[in-house]
């Protein structure tokens, strides 16, 4: 069987008008690269700049985690930090060299280098010491004695502390 001849006007037996594609099958009137590579390109499996991979051959990006443990150990580090440092400031607050004529001392140490001594309210059964006089100054012992003496006769216990920009004397009797 033949197939009829084409319209008058026409190519080929496109009843639309359009022109039929060149024998071959590319309707671009292109033919392939030899190796059958789409994108032109002799070896390598990349495609041009700005070609794109066909869908699917890549898995989507995984999203952007947030570590919370990072966050909350930076949260927890600065609250120890904090806590420590106003808990540093609150205790020097009643430190000895905070104390002045009248207040009451606990001794929190049993050593002589360093007794711990602190002001506490006189109505405190803590209270051990009550202060007599407060000299500045940096003294030897046998000074601190005989300045205590001169400040307040019925005094029992010098207390002296040099260092922190602070150098000064207590004079001390028992409560």
């Amino acid at each position: 069987m033949t197939t009829p001849p084409p319209p008058p006007g026409q190519q080929g037996g496109n009843p639309y008008g359009q022109p039929q594609p060149p024998q071959g099958g590319n309707p671009y009137g292109q033919q392939p690269p030899q190796g059958g590579n789409p994108f032109g390109q002799q070896g390598g499996a990349y495609p041009p700049p700005g070609a794109f991979p066909p869908p699917g051959s890549f898995p989507p990006p995984a999203p952007p985690r947030r570590s919370k443990g990072k966050v909350v150990l930076i949260v927890v580090g600065a609250v120890v930090v904090l806590a420590g440092i106003v808990g540093s400031y609150i205790s020097s607050q009643d430190d000895a060299d905070t104390a002045a004529v009248g207040d009451c001392m606990h001794r929190g140490s049993s050593s002589n280098s360093n007794p711990d001594l602190e002001v506490v309210a006189c109505t405190d059964s803590k209270a051990q010491y009550k202060v007599l006089a407060k000299i500045s100054g940096e003294f030897s012992k046998t000074e601190a004695d005989t300045k205590c003496t001169a400040a307040a006769k019925d005094f029992r216990y010098a207390y002296t502390e040099t260092g922190k920009g602070k150098n000064f004397l207590l004079c001390l009797t028992d409560k």
